[in-house]
């Protein structure tokens, strides 16, 4: 490690020194001081220096790798690296070793304990994301991106990119080929690795699957993040998205309750929810566990509460059917299975799933006209004219 050890001593040589992790290296009159959580060098000379730091050569090539490989200039990627392998992480930046850190719980390993464990690989969690970083016997860092889903399939068996542009491909369709509108959505088609990433690149791709998730997970860590909450974006909406104004009526705020539950679910978007109805007024909705925040409502949400607000303000009329006991629970099913997205999983011989395709077709027999009116019952009066 020639080219860590020059850099190191060159840096303990000037100012106060270096401090990384507990790890600590200056220059005084009395020679160098090198220190660590588990021992305490003083009076050592350069060649001293480097011979003790062959006994410290995990301390040594993190600092390195923080200090000249990743360095300053992009706070925000330190602070995710630094997340993934299991680092403490200043709310503030700075990421001294002694900082808080909320994901770790104020509990960060030692440098040797998380270098054990990043030569075994680490692995996070991002969305959909599985990021595993390893480091080899000089300090290097390496980086896997895969489908989290597929966590435990052989590298071989998946589809190897190696640039972080071709996450934009991956990220364009779900697993049936059809367009996601919301790239956050949780169906991320799998398949795929990033075998071989380096630090750059990594925070790259996640950004090219995830936009803007890394800038607004360390402004949130800073106590930064701009929320515009529900009121605030219907508000500035203009043209065609303008008529979701109107849905604010003065009477309360469940129907975006309704949209947050149908919208917002983990089930739907691995972000977390942080906007609410406004300022003062939370919605009664869970905003779900995701790692990184949602800071407003997203266009998919804006796009269905324009079709919401027309439907919502129809006039409600009264419709009498005749259903049995098991039909009604049909029809409860066939809905959630719709709004659950099981309807693919549902086999056609399942005849004792309410929402089979079958007992669908066999209720739609029964029940509708030849004009596909359910009971025969036009759904407008004007309809039988």
């Amino acid at each position: 490690m020639g080219h860590h050890l020059d850099a190191l001593v060159d840096a303990a040589a000037t100012g106060d020194g270096i401090s990384l992790d507990g790890f600590t290296v200056s220059r005084s009159d009395d020679g160098f001081r090198l220190e660590t959580p588990e021992s305490t060098l003083n009076g050592l000379t350069e060649g001293g220096l480097r011979e003790a730091l062959a006994d410290y050569d995990d301390y040594a090539t993190n600092w390195y790798f923080w200090s000249e490989v990743v360095g300053e200039s992009s706070p925000q990627r330190r602070a995710f690296l630094r997340w993934v392998e299991g680092a403490s992480v200043d709310a503030g930046g700075d990421d001294g070793g002694d900082a808080d850190d909320t994901e770790n719980d104020g509990d960060a390993p030692s440098v040797p304990e998380r270098y054990d464990d990043l030569r075994d690989g680490v692995c996070r969690e991002w969305g959909q994301l599985l990021v595993t970083v390893t480091v080899d016997d000089h300090g290097e860092r390496s980086y896997e991106l895969r489908h989290a889903d597929e966590v435990d399939a052989d590298r071989d068996e998946l589809d190897p990119y190696r640039e972080p542009l071709a996450a934009r491909q991956l990220a364009t369709y779900d697993e049936k080929g059809r367009y996601r509108p919301l790239k956050t959505g949780n169906n991320l088609a799998g398949g795929w690795v990033f075998p071989d990433l380096d630090a750059r690149d990594l925070v790259e791709t996640v950004e090219t699957f995830y936009p803007a998730s890394v800038p607004n997970w360390y402004r949130e860590r800073r106590g930064e993040l701009d929320v515009a909450h529900w009121a605030d974006a219907i508000g500035r909406q203009t043209g065609m998205y303008s008529v979701v104004k109107t849905w604010n009526r003065g009477d309360g705020h469940e129907h975006v309750n309704w949209v947050a539950e149908a919208c917002c679910d983990d089930s739907q978007c691995v972000k977390r929810r942080e906007w609410q109805y406004d300022d003062d007024t939370d919605l009664d909705v869970d905003g779900g566990d995701g790692a990184f925040p949602c800071r407003e409502p997203c266009s998919v949400v804006i796009a269905a509460s324009r079709k919401w607000t027309r439907l919502e303000g129809e006039e409600t009329q009264t419709y009498e059917f005749e259903l049995t006991p098991s039909e009604k629970e049909q029809v409860e099913d066939i809905i959630e299975a719709v709004a659950d997205d099981r309807t693919d999983a549902i086999r056609e011989a399942d005849v004792y799933e309410g929402a089979n395709r079958y007992r669908a077709r066999f209720l739609r027999a029964k029940l509708f006209d030849d004009e596909g009116n359910l009971g025969g019952i036009p759904t407008d009066a004007s309809d039988d004219e």
